[in-house]
């Protein structure tokens, strides 16, 4: 939808659900980590924190970020951890092919 030019805006990041055990998912966010640039560090990869950031990073993959037209879709896309005011008053739309339960198969792990 980003690429289609639609503006999308993605509130209370910080209860997505990521696939596999929360052991499993450690150990990769730690490998994660570990990746850096020798010489000097500061110029990245950078590695955030933040829930919203974390979705923010991973459409960031999905998207062609190096062309223009990946650029402005990017630019389209607002994610935030809890609803701020001007989300708060406005009507939410669920996306129902991303929920879990449909997404997963039933006795799957899953972590917060």
């Amino acid at each position: 939808e980003l690429l289609l030019g639609q503006r999308v805006v993605i509130v209370r990041c910080e209860a997505i659900n990521i696939s596999g055990s929360l052991f499993r998912n450690k150990l990769k966010f730690k490998d994660f980590l570990n990746k850096r640039c020798n010489p000097n560090p500061k110029k990245g990869p950078f590695h955030f924190r933040a829930p919203s950031k974390i979705f923010w990073r991973t459409v960031r993959g999905m998207l062609p970020h190096n062309t223009p037209r990946g650029y402005a879709a990017l630019n389209r896309m607002k994610v935030f951890e809890g609803v701020p005011a001007p989300y708060s008053r406005m009507k939410k739309v669920v996306v129902p092919e991303a929920l879990r339960v449909l997404r997963l198969a039933p006795g799957r792990k899953y972590c917060v």
